[in-house]
């Protein structure tokens, strides 16, 4: 396969509108799970993510959309995981987007919280998860293909996350 080509997910569809953005795999190495919101409209569970402001850092667009999200505000350490193309369908927007989208890894010191800042669409309520659960849930959802980024991006994270030697637990999804 050629490096330089940039992977791509999901459907290609009409009127996408272009909004690059990023997420974040987080992990409490305490609890050994990984935190997800759930959307409170449609029951899913999410990556925590984002669009990224007019001339934003990567890595700062995503960690703010992070802590005004889910609260959580207190990182240990912080890698950049890969950034691809996608495509998928915004279900709080309603909207067909396309978008280069990074992924970093984020890695707890505490699980202390910050008040969350949601914006008028979003309904999130935080909740801590074992990656096979996530797997499973996403993969019986992906016959339109909207998580298939994320499915690639929490497998390249609790990888690097075991490498790394902060997710002690022995993971079946390597």
């Amino acid at each position: 396969m050629n490096k330089n080509k940039m992977l791509e997910f999901g459907i290609k569809r009409e009127n996408e509108e272009q909004r690059d953005g990023g997420c974040a795999v987080v992990f409490d190495p305490v609890s050994q799970k990984y935190a997800v919101y759930r959307n409170l409209k449609n029951k899913m569970l999410g990556l925590y993510c984002g669009g990224f402001d007019e001339g934003e850092d990567e890595e700062k667009g995503v960690l703010r959309e992070l802590i005004e999200e889910s609260g959580l505000c207190d990182f240990l350490y912080v890698e950049k995981i890969d950034k691809v193309l996608t495509h998928y369908f915004n279900f709080n927007k309603k909207k067909n987007r396309v978008a280069l989208s990074t992924c970093f890894l984020v890695i707890l010191k505490s699980t202390k919280l910050k008040q969350t800042e949601f914006e008028e669409h979003e309904e999130f309520e935080l909740e801590w998860v074992d990656p096979k659960e996530l797997f499973s849930i996403w993969e019986a959802h992906s016959e339109d293909k909207n998580y298939d980024h994320w499915i690639y991006f929490l497998k390249k994270s609790v990888n690097r996350a075991v490498e790394l030697r902060y997710d002690t637990t022995d993971r079946e999804e390597k």
